[in-house]
């Protein structure tokens, strides 16, 4: 954390004085310093682009390994409710975008990219291709997770454990620090361009959408898990919101795991259902996420004049609630793990994605708040399930989810 006279600059503070130093450099109307930030860009993106299949293969193959392993019913159960309620929110998302965006998105059309680069090219470029295209890295991470928990032994498991632990490094020492100064070449080259007022404005009305389809999402789920419990909702709601603001100041489901524990045994789940449901949702329960995703790529999406029909953007959730299995533990993490599926289905090129990373963050304290309060009501739902089978939870699971 960035330490200026006192003063200390988390990644948010450091994603909004870069976007307002971004402008300021576009508004001095002085070519040679935004070409000199575009010629970063360009070495920044295609990096990116290197590193995505790898993302892919060191977060998802793990990911399934390990929960292939799993507890039996409870696991599936757990597992099966966390999913559906990510696509669940993602479809939700995309309704609720398809009927207010395009009032107010109306007139405004932007273009980042080739097109802007007509205009503003880099000094020179580096190209790095990746080792393999998205989609190939994807089967790859599946056929290699599946691998990993039919084999009896460790051999595999324990190559991509390391190799994770290789791209978690690189996500936490070079892309997330590096990145503030990207979005500021991002914006620096809007500015320049006369588009970066528009597309504040826009994304300003965007967030909003955002935030409040996060409340419905979370009132839909305590609503299902109150039903199915005989409790009030807003109780319910009202007791998992020491883990909402913990999560807010924290940026991160993993560290705010104990607080939304503690509030789980207050809406009454049993100690050996929260003990298992709770970590095991803080890897696999992204609905808040999956909003935030999906609307910002809508967004993009329909300013850039992109399809955005409902088999589209459905496919791309149901993939997105798979591939943020196990997303990297640092802020931002769940974007960086859907990188690959914005390029490979979506169609988005490096700049869209680096401009969709920069939304997301700017707002992902939030995401993470509706996904751990959001884990609270499928823990309510996973006990109430999990008396009516009698399911017994194995010590060991329990101990390996407390360790993540």
């Amino acid at each position: 954390m960035l330490k200026f006279s006192g003063i200390k600059f988390g990644l948010l503070s450091k994603l909004l004085l870069a976007i307002i130093l971004g402008i300021a450099m576009g508004s001095l109307d002085f070519l040679p310093l935004v070409r000199l930030m575009a010629t970063f860009n360009g070495i920044f993106g295609n990096f990116l682009g290197f590193v995505i299949p790898l993302i892919i293969v060191g977060f998802i193959a793990p990911g399934i390994g390990d929960l292939g392993k799993g507890a039996g019913k409870l696991l599936a159960i757990t597992a099966g409710l966390a999913y559906l309620s990510t696509v669940f929110a993602g479809s939700l998302a995309w309704l609720i975008n398809t009927l207010a965006l395009p009032s107010l998105l109306q007139g405004n059309v932007f273009s980042i990219g080739e097109q802007q680069e007509a205009v503003i090219a880099p000094f020179f470029k580096v190209d790095m291709p990746p080792l393999m295209p998205v989609m190939s890295a994807l089967l790859l991470a599946f056929i290699l997770g599946l691998g990993i928990t039919i084999q009896k032994g460790n051999a595999i498991k324990n190559v991509m454990k390391e190799f994770q632990l290789i791209i978690e490094k690189i996500i936490s020492t070079i892309i997330i620090p590096f990145l503030p100064l990207h979005i500021a070449g991002i914006f620096a080259q809007m500015t320049y361009s006369g588009q970066a007022a528009m597309i504040l404005s826009v994304f300003i009305k965007v967030f909003a959408i955002i935030f409040a389809l996060h409340m419905l999402m979370l009132l839909i789920q305590f609503t299902v898990a109150g039903a199915l419990t005989k409790q009030s909702p807003f109780k319910l709601i009202k007791n998992m919101l020491p883990a909402y603001f913990t999560a807010i100041g924290t940026q991160s489901s993993a560290a705010t795991i104990p607080v939304t524990l503690k509030q789980s045994l207050k809406n009454k789940v049993s100690e050996e259902v929260a003990d298992f449901a709770v970590p095991l949702c803080a890897t696999i329960h992204l609905s808040g996420s999956t909003i935030t995703i999906t609307s910002c790529a809508m967004a993009i999406m329909m300013l850039n004049g992109m399809p955005t029909d409902f088999s589209l953007i459905f496919g791309f959730v149901m993939m997105l609630g798979l591939t943020m299995i196990a997303a990297p533990g640092v802020p931002g993490g769940a974007v960086v793990a859907a990188l690959g599926l914005l390029e490979a289905m979506l169609n988005f090129s490096l700049p869209l994605t680096s401009l969709m990373m920069a939304l997301y963050m700017a707002q992902d304290s939030f995401g993470t708040a509706c996904n751990v309060t959001g884990d609270g009501a499928i823990s309510i739902m996973v006990d109430k399930l999990n008396k009516q089978k009698g399911e017994k939870v194995p010590t060991k699971q329990i101990e390996d989810l407390q360790s993540v």
